[in-house]
């Protein structure tokens, strides 16, 4: 019989989120970790098996009654080698074989592939962008990360790399990016620029969700931040549309969670500034998982590459 539950990690620049599915995609059971603490890839790698471990332990579950564990990781990644390249916001990880790691530690299935692709994924088999054809998604969050939808597949690049759109320049010169680049789009909007400028603005650290708050009760300065971070997105999408041609962009992440004024930015600046032709039809939306896509993209994966 074929197992019914698989395990889905989604590591990003700030937390570990895991989650425990069923074979329909129902969320089970959850796991999050902070991973600032994590300052060493070997560390970070035990916790990741840990909390497979402990979702499994929690639930009475036998690595029999397990398809496998997905992980949607933050930045490229070889998916058929189970290598990770590297991380632009987490030091230390160059070439790492982690598929393999984790393989020999749990022994269940382990399947990489990044994590925006996988919001991509999620997003177009279930979520908003289920049934159209050309697409594309952005997840946004400490880093900007993108996923390219193309006659209803998804588009991978030569090395599958494709879609880094948060490491598109929107400059000529600007800030250095983690990736090693000048004035991209991530070094404008990722968590760390807007957190950086909340403080500037405030004179104090507030949560995002707070500054979004504050904007939907009429807070001029956090409307004006989240203003100009949908302008400089705006911005960037228009290359994306007048390249493109998508039929819809979906936007999700938790900067997304800023709402009508951050998209409504986005849409004003993308109808205004791109093509005609390629924008008359477009639509921009939310994304329908929020962040919970990258967990939904990574089981789906589990389950296509184990055969179901």
């Amino acid at each position: 019989m074929t197992p019914r539950y698989s395990i889905a990690i989604d590591l990003g620049g700030t937390n570990l989120k895991a989650a425990l599915f069923d074979s329909r995609y129902n969320i089970l059971d959850r796991c999050l970790l902070s991973t600032s603490g994590f300052t060493r890839k070997d560390k970070l790698i035990r916790a990741i098996a840990r909390c497979i471990e402990e979702l499994a332990r929690r639930n009475r579950l036998s690595k029999k009654d397990l398809r496998g564990a997905g992980l949607g990781l933050p930045g490229p990644v070889d998916t058929d080698r189970g290598i990770v390249h590297f991380f632009p916001n987490i030091p230390g990880w160059k070439k790492v074989a982690l598929a393999a790691l984790l393989k020999k530690r749990l022994t269940i299935p382990v399947f990489l592939d990044n994590d925006a692709k996988l919001m991509a994924v999620a997003e177009h088999k279930l979520g908003a962008a289920r049934g159209l054809k050309d697409c594309v998604c952005l997840t946004l969050g400490t880093g900007v990360g993108g996923g390219i939808i193309i006659g209803g597949r998804l588009y991978r690049g030569r090395d599958n790399a494709s879609a880094e759109i948060g490491h598109m320049p929107i400059n000529e010169a600007g800030p250095r990016c983690n990736c090693g680049g000048i004035a991209c789009l991530e070094a404008y909007i990722g968590n760390r620029r807007i957190m950086k400028e909340v403080r500037e603005i405030f004179g104090r650290n507030i949560p995002l969700e707070e500054v979004s708050r504050l904007a939907r009760g009429g807070d001029r300065k956090a409307q004006t931040l989240w203003l100009r971070v949908g302008t400089r997105l705006g911005i960037a999408l228009v290359g994306v549309v007048n390249l493109l041609n998508p039929e819809a962009i979906v936007i999700g992440g938790g900067v997304a969670q800023a709402g009508a004024i951050l998209f409504n930015r986005i849409r004003q600046v993308v109808l205004g500034q791109a093509m005609s032709v390629q924008s008359k039809r477009l639509k921009i939306v939310k994304a329908r998982f929020g962040n919970d896509a990258g967990l939904i993209g990574a089981a789906i994966m589990v389950n296509e590459r184990t055969g179901k």
